[in-house]
């Protein structure tokens, strides 16, 4: 019995891992999707999608399968539980992509009129919350998680200072406005991936300690 269940937690951890990888090149991928104005790689991240919604649904049912036949107990089962809610929130991660991808898509090719350095630097703060929160939890490491949720109030600052400076450049000229909004809008989705990562860690957190 315990053999079959430590069996079923090492699949659980692989997968768990292959689906990390898979959000993290979707947000990566992003950032370069933006800065190029690739719609033809903005695509392809919403088309993979589907993918991490299938990687969802398959770490379900193994969840599923590890609680009702092993019936897991103590850090087992903070293990598997916690699991269910770290994919919860790369399901939402995948979203959040696919959203700032159909943005992308549907932007004019003429340049950007404001310069992306800010919106850039948030795409790679919260690229590293999540790749913390990812190790955080491949390592079982709670001190990389605690650094995790420390890093969101960078991420929150950044977004204040973007929306801002995007609302003082509207008022300043209305013929980009469009543009503009919608790079509002991509900063408000880093900023709820970047909310995403932190439940990550907190729930590494939990599963290591039983502290939520």
């Amino acid at each position: 019995m315990r053999f079959m269940l430590e069996k079923q937690l090492s699949e659980l951890h692989e997968m768990l891992v292959e689906m990390c990888a898979h959000v993290e090149k979707a947000l990566r991928d992003c950032k370069i999707a933006l800065v190029n104005k690739d719609k033809d790689l903005a695509k392809d991240i919403i088309k993979r999608d589907n993918v991490t919604d299938q990687m969802e649904h398959n770490i379900e049912h193994l969840c599923t399968q590890i609680i009702m036949r092993q019936q897991p107990v103590a850090s087992d089962l903070r293990k598997v539980t916690a699991s269910l809610k770290i994919i919860t929130d790369l399901e939402r991660i995948g979203d959040q992509t696919q959203d700032i991808s159909e943005i992308i898509t549907m932007m004019d090719d003429k340049p950007y009129n404001i310069q992306l350095v800010l919106i850039s630097q948030m795409f790679d703060e919260t690229a590293i919350m999540l790749k913390e929160a990812i190790d955080s939890f491949v390592l079982e490491n709670v001190d990389l998680a605690n650094g995790v949720r420390q890093r969101d109030d960078v991420v929150d600052d950044l977004f204040d200072e973007i929306r801002n400076r995007c609302v003082t450049a509207i008022m300043d000229s209305t013929e980009e406005a469009a543009q503009i909004i919608d790079l509002i809008q991509i900063a408000k989705y880093l900023e709820r991936i970047g909310d995403h990562s932190e439940n990550i860690a907190e729930w590494v957190i939990y599963a290591d300690t039983g502290s939520h």
